[in-house]
């Protein structure tokens, strides 16, 4: 079946890609590098309605009796706010109608503004809505959008001048009060933003980004008392871990040795949570000249059961006899603790708010690593542009961060019908990282994608690849390029072997037993695995097609009848599955139906074979016509 083994291989592109790319935000995230919760991987993002906001941002007060307890710390509500249709954002009719310096209206721009950000044109958007904003000061819904707006499109010096300041909700007064504060450290005025700070303290539902952030604000500005303070004693333990380590590097920056070293290695003593410390603890070793000790950390993190691959990295480098990483200066720091903030918001569901925390933290210091998280935060909440933007920011400099933004970038482009451009991409990524396995094996998946099966049979039969300790994905994909080249003995060997590694793989089995059952080759058998596909995904439509047509080629025509019927309701614009459902039609005397599903296969656009053998049938009946043909799963 072409059309589902498009899907198939598009699935497949998918996992191994986004796999890639967050190896690669893991790679050089440093201390912002925070567990999340894996049932949390790409959640949707939550519009709010307005009334709803105010009651979600604030998380100080006492929860009613029998209510879910909140857990400690910051736990953010999306901040995207939805239209109150009961309430228009601005009035119907102005008088006087507010005009800009180029004749444009208010209402104008606020409407051109809201179409640009749903054609994916945040930064155009964004604009047009703070000149509506400017030119409406009394509205405070559209100054609330149109600096929503400037966050997720990273125009931070607009929304600064646009954040709320009063009778609006905490979760924007007080993200408004840390851009500012950072805009203005960024901006080179490091007394002004610690001032500010210290004057107030950066509240709910972002004081773990103000906590994170103020010492090394404080440290720029000379207010050592201030950035050498104790954490709070209370507070979530890994909000608290981490701001303990900002201590530390403070502590180093004030040549304050024997305190940091105290400190990293009792955080990465730390049960459970000490692991997201090895790395610094040694990268501080080594800066102390302690390379033996430094090795013995990271000799023995490599021993836990999540390899970081940034502490990989560090081992490989001090092996090689490289140069310590520098300690990072005032502005790096507060990048790293703003990345911090982001990666705990993101395991909270608190996509919006990352955006924000990282693009500060990109504005402090520009990093290839904070760009691949950033656009991996930016595709969670649906800003594909401006993810693909993030990633092409990612320069050459290092070759495997390079090579990892390519690969993501690559999965962005196929998501959006750009397959050619995604190949591209991934031949970037693979000259970048040359023996990467995996960037081979996505590749492989995306000339699949194209039909381009003998340079993906190339790649996958290759050394890289084609190894002793190769996995299931290896074999059902070298199978599926077999099978497209009609090498079926060489297909069956290979999926074969792919269904033995991975013995409950529903695409496996479907993929072997249509082959078999299609081919005649093991009718009975391919039923059986058939069978077994569709018991694991019952509503997966296409291997309830496979199933159908198994019990079609097995002669069981009115019970291919009912569960061909089913597969087309879950799949109705699928040639292949009408077009098997005709054939069953046909079989069972009813061919006035038979036909009349041929003529609609005809209108779903079917590969070239397809169309031909559907004509022949529409002409000929099925009894006249070639063997009934499945295609290809």
């Amino acid at each position: 079946m072409i059309a589902s083994r498009s899907r198939l291989l598009a699935a497949s592109l998918t996992v191994l890609a986004l796999a890639l790319a967050q190896g690669a935000a893991a790679q050089d995230m440093g201390p912002a590098s925070a567990p999340a919760n894996p049932s949390d991987a790409h959640p949707p993002a939550v519009i709010l309605e307005p009334d709803q906001v105010q009651e979600a941002a604030p998380f100080e007060d006492e929860p009613e009796d029998g209510a879910p307890q909140t857990p400690e710390g910051d736990v953010p509500p999306h901040i995207v706010i939805a239209d109150d249709p009961a309430e228009p954002a601005i009035p119907e009719v102005w008088a006087p109608v507010p005009l800009n310096a180029q004749g444009r209206s208010a209402y104008g721009l606020y409407l051109a503004g809201k179409l640009a950000l749903m054609t994916g044109e945040g930064a155009k958007g964004a604009d047009w809505l703070a000149q509506a904003a400017a030119l409406t000061p009394e509205q405070p819904r559209v100054r609330e959008q149109a600096f929503t707006s400037a966050l997720l499109s990273g125009d931070l010096d607009v929304a600064g001048r646009l954040a709320p300041t009063a009778d609006a909700a905490p979760a924007f007064i007080e993200i408004g009060r840390l851009i500012s504060a950072v805009q203005t450290f960024v901006h080179g005025d490091a007394r002004a933003a610690n001032a500010a700070l210290v004057a107030r303290p950066i509240a709910a539902p972002h004081s773990r980004a103000g906590l994170m952030v103020a010492p090394w604000i404080a440290a720029a500005a000379g207010d050592w008392t201030r950035a050498l303070a104790a954490p709070p004693a209370q507070g979530d333990v890994l909000t608290l871990a981490f701001a303990r380590q900002n201590r530390a590097l403070l502590l180093e920056k004030r040549r304050k040795y024997a305190e940091a070293e105290a400190e990293l290695k009792a955080l990465s003593d730390m049960p459970t949570i000490g692991a997201l410390f090895h790395r610094p603890y040694g990268e501080f070793l080594e800066r102390r000249g302690k390379r033996d000790e430094a090795l013995a950390v990271y000799q023995a993190a490599m021993q836990g059961q999540q390899v970081d691959l940034a502490t990989a990295r560090a081992l490989a480098r001090l092996q090689a006899g490289g140069r310590a990483p520098a300690a990072p200066d005032f502005r790096q720091g507060a990048a790293q603790a703003l990345t911090t903030a982001a990666a705990q918001a993101v395991a909270e569901r608190g996509n919006e708010f990352a955006v924000v925390y990282l693009r500060l933290a990109l504005n402090l210091n520009e990093d290839a690593a904070t760009q691949i998280q950033l656009a991996q935060v930016l595709d969670r909440v649906g800003l594909k542009a401006a993810a693909r933007t993030a990633l092409s920011r990612v320069g050459p400099e290092d070759p495997v961060l390079y090579a990892n933004a390519r690969a993501q970038l690559a999965l962005n482009l196929e998501e959006d019908g750009q397959s050619q451009a995604a190949l591209t991409e991934l031949r970037a990524a693979a000259a970048a990282e040359p023996d990467d396995p995996r960037i081979a094996l996505v590749m492989a998946s995306q000339l699949m994608q194209l039909e381009q099966y003998e340079a993906a049979l190339a790649l996958l039969s290759g050394p890289l690849l084609n190894t002793a300790t190769q996995g299931a994905q290896i074999h059902f994909l070298r199978g599926a390029a077999l099978e497209s080249l009609d090498r079926i003995p060489e297909a069956e060997a290979e999926l074969w072997a792919a269904h033995l590694a991975d013995p409950n793989n529903a695409n496996t089995l479907n993929y072997l037993g249509y082959l078999w059952v299609d081919k005649g080759l093991r009718v009975d058998q391919g039923a059986g695995l058939l069978a077994q596909a569709y018991a694991m995904e019952p509503e997966n439509g296409n291997i309830q097609d496979s199933l159908g047509w198994a019990q079609f080629k097995q002669g069981y025509f009115d019970t291919a009848v009912v569960t061909l019927e089913e597969a087309v309701d879950k799949e109705p614009a699928n040639p292949e599955i009408n077009d098997h459902l005709g054939d069953a039609y046909w079989r069972v005397g009813r061919q006035r139906e038979a036909v009349w599903l041929w003529n609609r296969v005809l209108s779903l656009d079917p590969e070239p074979e397809r169309k031909t053998d559907v004509e022949r049938k529409i002409a000929h009946g099925l009894d006249d016509a070639a063997p009934a043909t499945g295609g290809s799963h």
